[in-house]
C-alpha cells in the first residue's frame, strides 16, 4: 500500500492531488491514528469524491458536518419524500420515486461541472462507472472515502436514525463493502479511481471539512 504523504498541512489537512491520465493508485489510510487524523481532505476544483461504507456507517452525518459545498446524498432525498408522506407507508412502496429523484439531481449537480460529494452505498457498480466518465469528461479525478466500521456499529447507526434495512439488503452491502476494502488495503483501486481515504469512526469524527481547492 502506497502511504508516502503527498501533502499534509500541520496535521490540520491532507490535500488529495488532481491525478493524471495514467494515475499511480494513491491509498490514505487514517484508521487507528489514535486522534492524529487530519481534520480536513482537499480535492481539485473539478474532482469527483464518493463516500462509501455500511449503512448506519456515518456516511451522512460525516457529509452534513464536513461538505459545505456540493453534495448529493440519497439519505437527504429520502428523508424529504418521507417529511410529506404518511409515516405508515412503508419505505419500499416509493423507493423507486427516491432513487429517480435522487439519480436525477445527481445528473443535474455533474452537468454543473463543479467539485462534487456524492453518497454511495457501493451496490451500485454502474454508479461508480457513470461517476468515472463523468470525472473524465470534467478533467478531474473519482476519489473514493470508504468509512470502515464494523457491521455492529452500523446496525446501531441504523436503529439510531431509526431507518434500517432489511438483513438481506443489509449481508448484500457487507458482502460488497468487504470486497471494496480488501481490494483498497491491498494498495487497489476500483478502475478509474485515482485515490482512496480509509477512515474509521474516529477519524471520520475528526474530520470537519472536506473541500475543493480551486
Amino acid at each position: 500500500m502506497n502511504r508516502t504523504p503527498v501533502y499534509a498541512t500541520a496535521g490540520t489537512g491532507i490535500a488529495v492531488p488532481r491525478q493524471r491520465p495514467a494515475p499511480v493508485p494513491v491509498v490514505r489510510d487514517l484508521r487507528d491514528r489514535a486522534g492524529r487524523s487530519p481534520h480536513a481532505l482537499l480535492f481539485g476544483p473539478e474532482d469527483l469524491v464518493v463516500v462509501t461504507g455500511l449503512p448506519g456507517s456515518g456516511k451522512s452525518t460525516l457529509m452534513r458536518r464536513a461538505v459545505s459545498g456540493p453534495r448529493i446524498d440519497s439519505q437527504d432525498m429520502r428523508d424529504r419524500f418521507a417529511a410529506r408522506l404518511p409515516r405508515a407507508l412503508p419505505y419500499a412502496l416509493y423507493r423507486p420515486l427516491v432513487r429517480l429523484a435522487h439519480y436525477a439531481g445527481l445528473r443535474r449537480a455533474l452537468r454543473t461541472g463543479e467539485g462534487l460529494v456524492v453518497h454511495d452505498c457501493g451496490t451500485q457498480r454502474w454508479v461508480r462507472a457513470w461517476l468515472t466518465r463523468a470525472a473524465r469528461r470534467r478533467g478531474g479525478t473519482l476519489h473514493l472515502l470508504l468509512l470502515d466500521v464494523a457491521p455492529g456499529t452500523a446496525r446501531e447507526g441504523q436503529r439510531t436514525r431509526g431507518q434500517g434495512v432489511s438483513r438481506y439488503a443489509f449481508r448484500r452491502h457487507r458482502r460488497t463493502t468487504a470486497r471494496l476494502l480488501d481490494t483498497v488495503e491491498r494498495g487497489e483501486l476500483p478502475a478509474g479511481c485515482g485515490s482512496a481515504v480509509l477512515l474509521d469512526r474516529t477519524a471520520a469524527d475528526t474530520l470537519r471539512r472536506i473541500a475543493f481547492n480551486g
